[in-house]
């Protein structure tokens, strides 16, 4: 007797940029062992896109192509929906639809997620269908698969990473060729590792937005990024990359969340940090990205990967294309779900977000300052005001400018107590221009 024709499942793309694009070469390319391990067969039957005229590296035939992407949303026979146009508002509005009406839809939209996760979650417990989102977190590594199923067992104590490509390629040119950030940043858009306005990567928020999500999964708690310390890497300068390497440092934007059990309480951050060079995170460079994650029963696990680009998340959507299509055949949901908005609850229950004064560690500082006597006695005095004390010092002087460029590290400290400080040093005569601070990790993981 002959076996039955397997179900096609139908697949359709809401964008059609560089990670659309991507989905549509490899699921074509590798079409047919994607079938046989899902038992399934799976075609793209419609693309929306805002131009049908618009010249793109990948053919898609004439037919498939749309610029209703409602249209795509409605269609009965449509079974799984991708939205990958980016932004929150017309996604939102399409996902919301997508949900209603029982599909599973597919994302890597972070920013979506940042700011609407929650009710999404909701409205999926409601309706019938399901909400997978791998490619909104670093790309390429599975983080999302990691903190929900592979590690299940553990609480995090601590979960730190580089989470933005743009970053890290720029810290990393910074550091090797003693360039600055404006002139790195420019090659950055000539090569199509920064967008024209860059200001969502090199400000922080991209990271921070993914920080929000590994923050819920881990915790149960969803902390808003006006609610976190964001700092980008604008005003790292060649000197400040050579002064951390000169004490055994390197400097990498990192998306900090640490939870301290004893008082149920948990802080999201993402800022610069001066990362010691053996820490196995400090040889992430270029483009990649790398997680740390600091479990109690695990211990420190590391991921690394491409985290952007076409392939990688093109890689991560895929993946839940095919953890989509074990949903629609009707398995049961991974043991906690990320649309379990119950068990998110009770993981989150009793949880609290840190004071500044909660969150201590080591610090860098960089001050610009006359040269002249008694100024560095003057600054002392300033720090020791708010309880700061001072660890190491290097001084760099600017004879034809009579200025100096100090540089110090401080012992344990608070956000508080150095937020304070760096308010007074600006107010003293003998310091030029703001103070530039960096945070210290210095953690035993990895």
């Amino acid at each position: 007797m002959a076996s039955p024709t397997p179900r096609t499942i139908r697949i359709g793309l809401l964008g059609f940029g560089t990670v659309g694009q991507g989905v549509w070469k490899h699921l074509h390319n590798n079409r047919a062992a994607l079938e046989r391990r899902l038992g399934v067969g799976l075609d793209i039957v419609r693309v929306g896109v805002r131009d049908l005229k618009k010249k793109r590296e990948v053919k898609v035939p004439d037919s498939r192509l749309t610029t209703d992407l409602g249209a795509i949303v409605d269609d009965p026979s449509i079974d799984i929906v991708c939205e990958l146009i980016g932004g929150v508002t017309t996604a939102k509005l399409l996902t919301e639809r997508a949900l209603k009406s029982g599909k599973v839809v597919v994302t890597g939209n972070k920013a979506l997620i940042c700011e609407h996760g929650a009710e999404l979650f909701r409205l999926v417990q409601r309706g019938r269908g399901h909400y997978f989102f791998e490619a909104s977190v670093a790309g390429g590594i599975p983080i999302i698969k990691t903190l929900r199923e592979g590690l299940i067992a553990n609480r995090f104590r601590l979960i730190y990473g580089i989470l933005n490509g743009t970053c890290n390629y720029i810290l990393t040119r910074m550091a090797c060729e003693g360039r600055s950030f404006d002139e790195v940043l420019a090659d950055a858009k000539r090569l199509g590792y920064a967008e024209a306005d860059e200001s969502l990567d090199v400000d922080g928020w991209d990271a921070a937005h993914k920080a929000v999500i590994l923050a819920y999964l881990a915790h149960g708690r969803w902390i808003k990024p006006k609610q976190m310390l964001v700092q980008g890497i604008r005003d790292i300068t060649p000197h400040d990359l050579s002064y951390a390497k000169e004490l055994g440092y390197t400097i990498k934007l990192l998306a900090i969340i640490s939870r301290d059990f004893s008082t149920n309480r948990v802080f999201a951050r993402v800022h610069p940090c001066l990362l010691p060079q053996r820490n196995l995170l400090a040889s992430v460079d270029d483009v990649f990205n790398g997680i740390c994650l600091c479990a109690d029963v695990a211990g420190s696990t590391l991921l690394v990967g491409r985290g952007a680009g076409q392939d990688a998340t093109a890689s991560a959507v895929i993946s839940d294309i095919a953890d989509a299509v074990v949903a629609l055949r009707g398995a049961p949901p991974p043991v906690i779900c990320e649309e379990d908005a119950d068990t998110y609850a009770r993981l989150g229950s009793g949880i609290s977000i840190a004071s500044l004064a909660e969150i201590t560690g080591r610090y860098y500082l960089r001050l610009t300052v006359k040269d002249k006597p008694g100024v560095l006695a003057e600054v002392a005095r300033a720090l020791a005001t708010h309880k700061i004390s001072i660890a190491t010092m290097i001084q760099r002087e600017d004879r034809a400018a009579q200025t100096a460029e100090i540089i110090f590290t401080t012992h344990a400290s608070n956000e508080q107590r150095v937020h304070q400080a760096c308010r007074h040093l600006k107010k003293l005569r003998v310091v030029l221009g703001a103070p530039f601070l960096l945070r210290i990790l210095e953690d035993e993981g990895l």
